[in-house]
């Protein structure tokens, strides 16, 4: 989906900072504030900017001041330990799951990279690794977010695996990774003026599934019923409450990838430009800026400028 000149703006400055109602969904609340029309097409949009800026960071103007470094980062911190989750993405590691008893290298930024991203895309090529993995985060949170636009015409419905743990398992995922990644999701929403509560609610449910070792089965897309979830599965994760270690056995560190593996996708070297580099080149340069802007007027942006969320284990 590309938006060669597409310009986000609120229906009313009311609609915008008004409290969310009880019965209206983030998504569908948040779709009305910023893209005036609640539809499943504007929905998915919606999920587009949002899951685009947790991987690739900020790359819309204005942000409402909020900087997100994104899940991609090189030089990612959380808790003052550096985190770096390229190489699960790159094929640095053999830590996918594609069914068998061990990890493998997989390239999931063989579409093009940040580029397509930077145009509110997935990716260039439909056939990629790189489509199919964006589209299911965008179909996944959409059903988080409560979408109700989810599986109508231009918004399908979910069709990735059930069970994140079994997805996230091989890369055995410490708290400081995990901590990391639902930072970003928090930051970016704040960076499009998600008010603190939603951005809290959102927060303590990705907490709740993904951050603890050993998780009991939950529910994340209702048609898929209860699975196991908790991405985090190394021993320094926290344990869960009635905790289910037997089913869900601790795993090793994922075997470092090379060239041989995965079809010869095993590297280091590909950054989110696309272009081959020992490092991700910064997402925030003004040459990384597309043809699209968020327009705050100065009443949101000073209402929800504070919205930033740090998170703490």
């Amino acid at each position: 989906m590309l938006f060669k000149s597409a310009i986000i703006t609120l229906a009313t400055i009311g609609a915008a900072v008004a409290q969310r109602p009880s019965n209206e969904s983030i998504c569908d609340y948040y779709t009305t504030a910023l893209l005036k029309q609640n539809n499943a097409t504007n929905q998915y949009t919606l999920l587009t900017l949002l899951v685009n800026t947790v991987v690739i960071g900020n790359y819309t103007q204005p942000n409402v001041g909020v900087s997100v470094p994104g899940i991609l980062s090189p030089k990612g911190m959380y808790n003052g330990t550096k985190v770096n989750l390229m190489p699960y993405f790159d094929g640095g590691l053999a830590s996918s799951n594609n069914g068998s008893k061990m990890g493998v290298a997989k390239n999931f930024l063989d579409g093009g990279a940040a580029a397509p991203l930077m145009k509110n895309m997935p990716a260039d090529d439909k056939s990629s690794n790189q489509y199919k993995l964006m589209t299911h985060l965008y179909q996944f949170f959409g059903s988080l977010l409560g979408c109700s636009g989810v599986g109508m015409t231009g918004f399908s419905a979910y069709s990735g695996h059930a069970s994140m743990y079994e997805v996230h398992k091989f890369m055995v995922l410490d708290p400081y990774e995990v901590g990391y990644f639902i930072e970003q999701v928090g930051l970016a929403a704040a960076s499009f003026g998600v008010a603190k509560t939603d951005i809290n609610a959102v927060v303590g449910v990705l907490e709740s599934m993904f951050d603890y070792r050993c998780a009991p089965k939950s529910t994340a897309i209702k048609s898929q019923g209860l699975q196991y979830q908790s991405i985090c599965s190394d021993e320094k994760c926290p344990l869960a409450m009635n905790s289910t270690c037997a089913a869900q056995p601790s795993l090793s560190q994922p075997l470092v990838a090379n060239s041989t593996l995965a079809g010869g996708e095993g590297s280091n070297s590909t950054s989110m430009s696309g272009t081959p580099t020992s490092s991700m080149s910064s997402s925030n340069s003004p040459s990384s800026t597309p043809n699209v802007a968020v327009q705050y007027t100065p009443e949101l942006t000073g209402l929800f400028s504070g919205a930033l969320l740090l998170l703490a284990l």
